[in-house]
């Protein structure tokens, strides 16, 4: 029996192409991508002081468009590609018809379906370290960062975990969509990042309230949603473990979101819009690790442990460890991603179900977790997985605190790292030229407002005369 006109190959769908797997995959990279642009631009935007609206949108929409051309030129393959060393790829182009037209290392569909799909995975990374450096940062310096960080952090991670060639891989890592390489590594990156940038001024620290919380709920449903392609993506092709993905996803983001909520309730006694916020955004990097390797009913625990353990480190632990309170991260990237990615991935390390992970990572009896391994009589596996696992966050944390410094530390030879107070005072209007609000207080027009021309000098004048 002859096959369907539209089933039969040609020189654009060759046999090996899987319309629906090629179809779903680009599907997921575009949603993965409106999690950066526009979610997070609109995220960011939104969540700070309204001086620093057009600055913190403009640092995650450069480090999108930086990430796709340092990923094309060079990086994709140092992530993906041939290896050159056992956590590195070698450095070449991802443009060649002829690669790109041919099928992925991965999955039914071409190269340049994956070339797009592990770039936007690359962007968010990079974006979500700018969060923790909002409201000082010099956008020169965060120019020259980002091409930096993606070529001789980013790349080492992805290669060592999610390459079939990396180290880390080999020794049979889990991490289903990211949860070392994307958030641990963001959080861990963002935290040191902030540490040598320095902190904001004084009255920022103390008082940084969203400019638009209405805005900010969108970007975060953004996110929210996105995240079905992030780690609904994962698996290659549309497959029942990429249906459990999205599922878990979120199950165990609503479960955070509502622990989280409680928590504030219990203690502050009021329901805080951007707590319940942080609580979605920790319930969604804890299960992204674990995502099609756990079931149901462990989504849920993973959501009330990323609901309360982030929490507390937020909450309690920031406020008494002088280290912590001394580095200044703006949006509590460490603890919304650092934090609630290593609690994901040793939870995966714990309740990755046998069969789960072998229709993820294939006929591999090594990857099972510990509870599973306490069942059938498999310790040594079992604590074999959990060691693994954290060796893993071992080996992001070195990488990333030391990779940074040494990135901050070359950047400020050239540039600035940190805004001058001045600039700082004023925010957008000093550094673009350019503000998000037409209207600033209550009812205080633009001519009125410091951003005026003649308001801006006589704010200048003020500072030079401190």
């Amino acid at each position: 029996m002859s096959l369907p006109a539209s089933l039969l190959p040609t020189e654009a769908s060759p046999e090996w192409l899987n319309k629906g797997d090629a179809s779903w995959q680009l599907i997921a990279a575009t949603l993965v991508g409106l999690q950066s642009v526009p979610g997070l631009v609109i995220l960011y935007g939104s969540i700070v002081k309204k001086k620093w609206a057009v600055n913190s949108s403009f640092m995650a929409l450069y480090a999108f468009a930086a990430a796709l051309v340092v990923w094309v030129g060079w990086a994709f393959n140092m992530s993906f590609g041939e290896e050159m060393f056992p956590f590195l790829g070698r450095p070449a182009t991802a443009l060649d018809q002829k690669s790109l037209l041919g099928q992925g290392f991965a999955g039914f569909y071409s190269s340049a379906t994956l070339v797009y799909f592990q770039f936007v995975f690359a962007a968010i990374t990079v974006v979500l370290i700018a969060g923790a450096l909002i409201g000082r940062m010099d956008f020169r310096a965060w120019m020259i960062f980002v091409p930096l960080w993606l070529t001789f952090s980013y790349t080492i991670g992805a290669f060592s975990i999610w390459s079939p060639k990396g180290f880390l891989f080999k020794a049979g890592i889990m991490d289903f969509a990211g949860g070392y390489v994307i958030h641990l590594s963001s959080g861990i990156s963002g935290f040191t990042a902030a540490y040598w940038v320095g902190p904001r001024l004084a009255k920022d620290r103390e008082r940084f309230p969203p400019n638009n919380i209405l805005l900010t709920l969108a970007g975060a449903g953004l996110l929210w949603m996105g995240w079905s392609g992030f780690n609904g993506g994962a698996p290659y092709a549309v497959n029942i473990d990429a249906s459990l993905a999205v599922l878990n996803t979120h199950v165990c983001t609503a479960t955070s979101l509502l622990v989280w909520l409680s928590l504030d309730m219990f203690v502050f006694k009021k329901p805080s819009v951007v707590g319940a916020v942080q609580g979605m955004i920790t319930g969604l990097v804890c299960i992204t690790p674990a995502a099609g390797l756990v079931q149901g009913w462990a989504a849920i625990i993973m959501g009330l442990l990323s609901g309360s353990i982030p929490w507390f480190t937020m909450m309690v632990l920031h406020k008494k460890i002088k280290f912590l309170k001394h580095i200044d991260d703006t949006l509590a990237v460490f603890h919304t991603h650092a934090v609630a990615g290593m609690l994901g991935g040793i939870l995966t390390g714990i309740f990755g179900e046998p069969r789960l992970n072998r229709l993820f990572f294939g006929d591999d009896t090594r990857y099972i977790g510990l509870a599973y391994a306490m069942k059938d009589g498999r310790l040594t596996a079992g604590f074999r997985q959990i060691g693994i696992q954290f060796a893993g966050i071992l080996f992001i944390l070195i990488l990333n605190v030391v990779v940074t410094s040494v990135i901050c530390v070359l950047v400020r030879l050239v540039v600035p790292l940190r805004l001058s107070e001045e600039k700082m005072l004023v925010g957008d209007d000093a550094i673009h030229g350019e503000d998000a609000y037409a209207v600033w207080g209550d009812g205080e027009t633009f001519e009125n407002s410091v951003h005026s021309a003649e308001q801006y000098s006589h704010a200048l004048r003020g500072v030079e005369m401190i």
